[in-house]
C-alpha cells in the first residue's frame, strides 16, 4: 500500500487538492498573491487601508490530546490545543505583514459525553494565557468572543477553531514576489523559543491524522474508539509501536512520545514585528509551511525554480515517525514541516541581520536554499538521506 493510499484511507490530504480545486474561481482579493486573502477596508471605507479574516483549527490534534488527557488526567494537555488552533491563524496572517491589534472568536464544537465542563474551562483559561503571553511580546490579541456548542452528532470529542480578523495600511501587506537572485530563510519549527516552556518537538498542527495512527499502538483504538473514525480499516488505524508513556531521546535530556507529538505549534509572531521594522525592503515573501509542508510555496511562484539544499536536519519526531513508518523522504517533506515551518524570501546580505533576530527570541534560523529561474515553476529539495527530490507545481 502507498503512503498516498494510505492517507486516502485516512480521509486526509497533505496538499487538499480537492480543496484547492473548489475555490480555484473564487475572487483572491486585492493581491491574489498574498499568502492569505486581502479584501478593501469594509469596515472604515478608507482606501488606503485593507481587511484580513482567516478561519482555521487545531485539526486531528484534538483526538490525541483527548487520548492524553484520558490516559494521564493531565487537563493542561487543552491549552496546547488552543495555541494551535490561534497559531494556524495568526501566522497566516503574519505571513501577509498583519502583525498586531488582531481580533479573535472562537468555536468550539464538543461531545458532551466525553468532554465535560472542565475542559471547556480549561480552552478558555487557555484563550486568555495565550492571549497574555503574546502581548508580553507586544503583539495585541483581542477576544470577541466566540460560540461553544454541544454537537455530538456530527462531532465524536472535540473541535476547535478560531476565526481572526485585523484591519491594515495596504502598505504595510507583505505580497509574495519571489524571484530569482533570492535565498530562503528557514526558522525552526524545534528547539525551545524564550517564550516556550519547553522543548517543543516541532510536530505544529499538520500532518497528525498520520501521526497519531503511525505512531501510537492499537490499544488506543480498542480503548478509545471515539477518538477516531469507526469506518477506518484496520490496517491504517492506531498501527504504530508507541505508548503515550514511553520515554524518548530529546537534545539535551528526555521526554515522552505523547509531549513531543502534542508540543503547541509555535507561534512566529512575535519575531516578525522587529524582521519587518529593520527589513521590510529585503523580505519579498513569507511562507507558513503548513498544508503542504515543504512543496507549499509552489502555490505562490511562478517560472522559478525553487531550491531547498541546506535544511535543517530533521528533528528527533520525525525521524521516528520515519523509522516506524519507513515512509519515502518525497511523501514525508510533502506531510510535515521537517524541522522549519516558516520561510522568509529574502535578499542575501538581509540574512545575517535576520538570523540574529530570531536569536534572540531562542529561535534557530539558517539559510536553507535559494531561488533560481525555471519554467514551468518546480522545487527541488535536497533530503536528510542526501537524496535531490523534486515537485512539480
Amino acid at each position: 500500500m502507498s503512503d498516498q493510499d494510505r492517507y486516502a484511507r485516512r480521509g486526509v490530504s497533505a496538499d487538499k487538492t480537492e480543496v484547492h480545486q473548489a475555490i480555484q474561481h473564487l475572487d483572491k482579493g486585492l493581491f491574489p498573491n498574498a499568502f492569505c486573502k486581502v479584501l478593501p477596508d469594509m469596515v472604515g471605507k478608507d482606501a488606503d487601508y485593507c481587511n484580513i479574516m482567516h478561519a482555521d483549527t487545531a485539526g486531528t490534534k484534538t483526538s490525541l490530546a483527548y487520548l492524553y488527557w484520558k490516559e494521564t488526567g493531565d487537563l493542561s494537555v487543552w491549552k496546547g490545543v488552543i495555541q494551535d488552533a490561534i497559531v494556524m491563524n495568526i501566522d497566516d496572517m503574519g505571513c501577509v505583514g498583519c502583525i498586531d491589534d488582531i481580533l479573535l472568536s472562537s468555536t468550539i464544537g464538543r461531545n458532551s459525553r466525553h468532554i465535560p465542563g472542565e475542559v471547556l474551562t480549561e480552552l478558555i483559561r487557555g484563550t486568555s494565557a495565550f492571549i497574555e503571553q503574546m502581548k508580553d511580546h507586544g503583539i495585541n490579541i483581542h477576544l470577541t468572543g466566540g460560540e461553544t456548542a454541544d454537537v455530538g452528532d456530527i462531532v465524536r470529542t472535540l473541535d476547535v477553531g478560531f476565526t481572526t480578523f485585523a484591519r491594515l495600511p495596504r502598505t504595510k501587506v507583505v505580497v509574495n514576489n519571489i524571484q530569482p537572485g533570492q535565498v530562503i530563510l528557514g526558522l525552526s519549527s524545534s528547539g525551545q523559543a524564550i517564550y516556550e516552556d519547553e522543548y517543543n518537538g516541532g510536530m505544529g498542527s499538520n500532518g497528525l491524522t498520520s501521526a497519531r495512527h503511525d505512531l501510537f499502538h492499537a490499544d488506543y483504538g480498542e480503548k478509545y474508539p471515539e477518538s477516531c473514525d469507526p469506518d477506518l480499516p484496520a490496517d491504517v488505524k492506531y498501527v504504530g509501536p508507541y505508548h503515550l508513556q514511553d520515554s524518548v531521546d530529546i537534545p539535551g535530556g528526555k521526554t515522552t512520545m505523547g509531549k513531543l507529538v502534542l508540543s503547541p505549534t509555535r507561534s512566529y509572531l512575535p519575531l516578525l514585528p522587529p524582521m519587518l521594522e529593520h527589513h521590510a525592503n529585503q523580505i519579498h515573501g513569507i511562507i507558513h509551511c503548513s498544508g503542504g509542508a515543504q512543496t507549499k510555496v509552489l502555490k505562490f511562484v511562478k517560472d522559478v525554480k525553487i531550491i531547498k539544499d541546506q535544511l535543517f536536519t530533521p528533528p528527533p519526531l520525525f525521524q521516528l515517525i520515519r523509522e516506524a513508518t519507513g515512509t519515502p523522504y518525497k511523501e514525508m517533506y510533502k506531510v510535515f514541516n521537517m524541522g522549519h515551518r516558516m520561510e522568509l524570501y529574502i535578499d542575501p546580505d538581509a540574512a545575517d541581520s535576520l538570523i540574529q533576530i530570531a536569536s534572540e527570541f531562542g529561535v534557530e534560523a539558517q539559510v536553507i536554499g535559494r531561488v533560481e529561474s525555471g519554467s514551468p515553476a518546480e522545487l527541488e529539495l535536497v533530503a536528510a538521506d542526501g537524496d535531490t527530490i523534486h515537485y512539480k507545481q
